[in-house]
């Protein structure tokens, strides 16, 4: 099979391309920094798969939001929109997409089938995801991938939270009651690598259990043999990341609902036996 992979570059870019080139696919890196002529370099692949998206874990303002829209909306529509003009248009588009679809919570359950929240992130999810869904105006299948916090020793979230914790200054963000739906970065991959190979629609990529920031909290400081009881103010994120901090602050219960009724088995669905492994 042929894969395009747009964002390859990235901390799941580079697990997917990994995972994808092992089992024997012909995989192509693409930028989508330029959409035109990533619609070229796509034309003949059997699956578009769309990672590419400005970080959100930045101090937000006026400009950078809009950047974070724009990425994940104005960029992926240009790169359709080209594609259609192609000789050869894929099969199918799995876009990436997020748990922030929901939303924050401090006591709701989401799983797919539920609706969009009203905050920022929460729009970002929904216009990211409508996007996608253009690719059905081309025949194409179409699967999204609302991804948790992905954990894996080379990149993401954890990559940054463990250099405080081996300091023994890690501890938990606000009061630590606030939902982490989380996941391995191996079960991520697998759950793209089922949407690549043919399942479509929404799917949650988080693990089947959620735990409070606390409980992740002690759980890593537990897993590096650190102490976690130095809390992070909840003003010293909102000087890092402005409005964004929201994000850290609160968070949702997501379950993983729909991807564990079409057929997926997590590898790490309990958050110990996950560290362990990534920190081994």
């Amino acid at each position: 099979m042929k894969v395009a992979v747009l964002g390859a570059s990235g901390f799941v870019g580079g697990h997917l391309t990994k995972a994808l080139a092992d089992r024997g696919d012909d995989v192509r890196a693409i930028s989508l920094h330029d959409p035109e002529t990533a619609a070229v370099a796509a034309s003949g692949c059997d699956v578009v798969v769309n990672l590419a998206g400005a970080p959100v874990a930045q101090k937000w303002n006026d400009d950078v939001k809009r950047e974070i829209l724009e990425s994940r909306t104005l960029l992926p529509q240009r790169f359709l929109d080209a594609l259609a003009k192609q000789p050869e248009i894929p099969k199918a588009y799995v876009s990436a997409s997020a748990t922030g679809y929901y939303g924050y919570s401090k006591d709701a359950t989401f799983t797919e089938s539920d609706g969009p929240g009203t905050d920022f992130l929460a729009d970002v999810c929904a216009r990211w995801e409508a996007t996608a869904r253009n690719a059905h105006d081309l025949g194409m299948r179409v699967a999204c991938v609302r991804s948790g916090i992905a954990l894996g020793r080379d990149g993401g979230a954890l990559a940054k939270m463990l250099p405080p914790f081996k300091m023994g200054a890690g501890g938990i963000i606000g009061n630590g009651k606030q939902w982490f739906s989380w996941i391995h970065i191996d079960d991520l991959v697998g759950i793209y690598l089922l949407a690549i190979d043919g399942a479509e629609g929404v799917l949650n990529g988080t693990a089947p259990n959620p735990v409070t920031n606390a409980a992740f909290t002690k759980a890593l400081g537990e897993a590096i043999h650190r102490p976690s009881f130095l809390p992070v103010p909840t003003f010293a994120l909102r000087a890092m990341l402005g409005e964004g901090a929201d994000a850290l602050l609160n968070g949702q219960r997501v379950i993983p609902k729909r991807t564990q009724e079409l057929g997926y088995a997590f590898a790490y669905p309990a958050i110990e036996p996950a560290l362990d492994q990534v920190l081994a």
